[in-house]
């Protein structure tokens, strides 16, 4: 008789190499609000300039999905208990402070909330591990988890309102946390300023440490260039010496004189020369 073969997750594999094969590598053109309360301006500027690409494996590229999915759910309980709710999932709002900072909310809890019906609300929607989720529990989203409360703060100070609802998900046991976050005004208008100039710094600024060892750097996928290689292996426009952001969130050519097609910024061309902080490589 016939036995079934020793399960060797081949399916599981397959499943996770095909996420990773098809994974959207395409980068934002923009300073991503969500990365603005980033502790590391060197990070954000690599990112910014396209000189590092973060590949993710198929185990995470599928986490981000159930991330997505999550949001329609959260979407659809607020709807449930009497919030109205709007620019969710495709329909999504884009903020945009007039420069290279720009992101798209969760959502807009137009009104309906319990705690304050008839105040307006930027929505973020979260999942967490459990012990990401016990840590918010007893911090609030601050303190815990930092880079979602720049979220709120920035989205709050660009669709002008000055309440947010954070709410969160265990993934573990489906255990809600619901948090509403007040505007920092101040310390919105210096995120947004922050991410700015660095988006039109023209040279690399410093990283949050020189040591290798520094367990945030380990964790960084920027850790390589930092800390090994100093060289990009990505050749396009922002890596390019001639790369040249304006103030008003347009790619300057400093070459050509000219503003740059967010397509042609994807190849750049055939003047191509390496920032100096980037390499020493020419095609």
């Amino acid at each position: 008789m016939s036995q079934i073969p020793v399960n060797k997750n081949i399916t599981a594999g397959l499943i996770d190499a095909w996420h990773e094969q098809h994974q959207d590598e395409t980068p934002r053109p923009y300073m991503g609000i969500s990365m603005l309360g980033h502790e590391c301006p060197r990070y954000l500027w690599l990112m910014f300039r396209w000189a590092v690409r973060e590949k993710f494996s198929g185990r995470m590229l599928r986490l981000f999905r159930t991330g997505q999915l999550k949001e329609e759910q959260f979407a659809d309980d607020l709807k449930r208990i009497g919030c109205i709710v709007t620019h969710t999932g495709k329909n999504q709002l884009t903020v945009s402070f007039g420069g290279w900072v720009k992101g798209h909310p969760d959502g807009i809890i137009e009104s309906g909330l319990p705690e304050a019906p008839k105040t307006p609300h930027v929505v973020e929607f979260k999942t967490h591990n459990d012990k990401s989720f016990e840590e918010l529990k007893k911090k609030g989203v601050k303190e815990a988890k930092f880079m979602h409360w720049t979220q709120c703060q920035v989205y709050m100070l660009g669709r002008k309102l000055d309440r947010a609802l954070y709410l969160a998900v265990n993934k573990n046991n489906e255990e809600l946390y619901a948090e509403r976050v007040k505007l920092e005004r101040t310390e919105a208008q210096d995120l947004v300023r922050r991410g700015e100039d660095i988006a039109v710094e023209p040279f690399m600024p410093m990283g949050l440490s020189k040591d290798p060892t520094f367990y945030k750097c380990k964790m960084c996928p920027c850790w390589s260039f930092c800390h090994q290689t100093h060289q990009t292996t990505e050749l396009n426009c922002r890596t390019c010496r001639h790369f040249s952001p304006d103030c008003d969130g347009r790619a300057m050519c400093s070459l050509y004189r000219m503003e740059i097609p967010y397509e042609n910024q994807l190849m750049g061309c055939t003047d191509y020369t390496v920032h100096p902080d980037l390499g020493s490589h020419n095609p």
